[in-house]
Formats: structure tokens, sequence, C-alpha cells
């Protein structure tokens, strides 16, 4: 049998010896292919852990739900965000599995696991998972650490960049996170769209040149409009590099980056 390549929508891929990916039939702007739902297993074990099981609100999603309670025994899931791509499925799964849900907000806790802790080690499915506090795309964001991976959902992604979010999002809390990252060295990265990356420490470093360049633009940029110009003109001014499908999503950060300027 070939070796399943992302994507790969419905069926479950194995990516590391101990991490596989099921990616969920929801592409869009903001999803990419869809939401990668990781389901975790280490070795002798029946147990999985699953991390982000993904939206809820279409038959897509209830198909996806459904093949995940199917693969086994799964004692808990893991919460990486708020962001509801990753988190609309909890309620669901819970029904289908009995799953204790686990996340740094006590709105998506279900059971009695509690909230999630930064450098918390959790041994589940026959794993150690470490906890990794990772803020800025948004403030509750967490990645989670094996042996040889991690995932960093919505922190770093499979391809393109990611949007600081308007709520609660903040672009200094993400370039710590990045360093943080950075600093794990040689692990395969995870993510929470678009396909696994060969080296955490390599893609943290692009990523964090990346973000230098646009608020390099983002300076220049106040130069030529002047330092009271809104998000807007700074995009149009910046991203003509961008589809202008993703100017409003761009403008998140872009108000992400101003902010960081001006303080």
């Amino acid at each position: 049998m070939n070796r399943l390549e992302h994507p790969a929508y419905g069926l479950l891929r194995p990516v590391t010896e101990t991490a596989s990916v099921l990616l969920c039939d929801n592409p869009g702007l903001m999803t990419l292919d869809g939401t990668n739902t990781w389901v975790l297993t280490g070795p002798g074990s029946d147990e999985m852990v699953i991390v982000d099981p993904g939206p809820d609100g279409s038959g897509a999603a209830d198909e996806h739900i459904e093949r995940l309670a199917a693969l086994g025994p799964i004692p808990l899931v893991l919460i990486s965000h708020r962001h509801t791509d990753h988190t609309g499925g909890i309620d669901r799964i819970v029904e289908l599995t009995g799953a204790v849900v686990r996340s740094v907000g006590s709105g998506f806790l279900r059971g009695m696991g509690g909230p999630l802790n930064d450098g918390e080690v959790i041994d589940a499915a026959g794993l150690q998972i470490t906890v990794m506090a990772t803020p800025g795309h948004t403030a509750d964001s967490v990645s989670f650490l094996l042996d040889d991976a991690v995932l960093t959902a919505d922190t770093i992604l499979g391809r393109g960049t990611t949007v600081i979010d308007r709520e609660d999002g903040d672009l200094g809390d993400y370039l710590e996170s990045l360093r943080r990252l950075q600093g794990l060295g040689h692990r395969t990265v995870l993510p929470g769209h678009g396909p696994e990356l060969g080296d955490i420490a390599a893609v943290s470093e692009t990523y964090l040149a990346h973000r230098e360049d646009r608020l390099e633009q983002v300076r220049a940029a106040l130069r030529d409009l002047g330092e009271d110009a809104g998000s807007r003109d700074v995009v149009e001014h910046v991203y003509t590099d961008v589809d202008e499908k993703l100017w409003d999503a761009a403008e998140s950060s872009v108000q992400a980056q101003l902010d960081y300027l001006r303080r």
C-alpha cells in the first residue's frame, strides 16, 4: 500500500511512530485544506489521545467525529485553542466516547481532568505529552510536545502564516512563542492545518523572519501614510502580494502589528 499523503480526507494517515492525522473535510480560507485532528498512541497501547476533534454543524463534521470515535478507546481529548474549527465537535465526541476533555480555558472542560498548565506532563495512551503555552494566535493557544514531534495547532501552520486573532491575540506573545518553539531542536511539526513539516527550529526561524519583514513593511507604510494610519490603509499598502480575499484576515494581523509597534 502506498503511503498516504496530505490531504487525505476521511482516512487515518500515519505521520510519525506515535502520531496519525484525520483530516476533516472543512476546507476554507482560514482552515486551508481543513482541520487536522491528531490521534496519538504509544507503542503497545490500545488507547488514543485526540488533539482537537474539529468542527460541528455539518454532515462532513459529523462523519469526522464518528470516524474518530470508531478508532478505539479514547479516554482523553486535548484542545489546542478556542476556535470553533478545533472545538466544535467536543460534545459529540464526548457523547460517543465518554472522553475527558482538557483545555486552557474552562469553557471546554468536560469530565474531571481540569485545565491544562504550561509545562505539565500528561501520561496517557502509553505516551508522555508535555503541554507548552504558546499564546499569540489566541491567548489560550498551547502546543503539545512528543519525543520526536510538536503539535503546533494554529501557531505554526503547514503552509502560509498565522493570523493574530482580533479578540485576544498578541504579536509580542506570538513572537516569544515562536522563539520558545525554535528552541525545541529538530522535531517534526504537526500543525492544525496543512501538511506536516520537517523541522520546528527551521520553520520557527522562517516564521520569525517573515514577521520581522512584515513589521518593517508596516513601519515603512506608516512613514508613507502617516503614524495614525489605520489597519485597512496599511493592508492595502503592504499586502499587495496577498490575494484580496485574505485582506480581511490580514487586517487582523496588521492591527496586531500596529498595536505592537505603538506600544
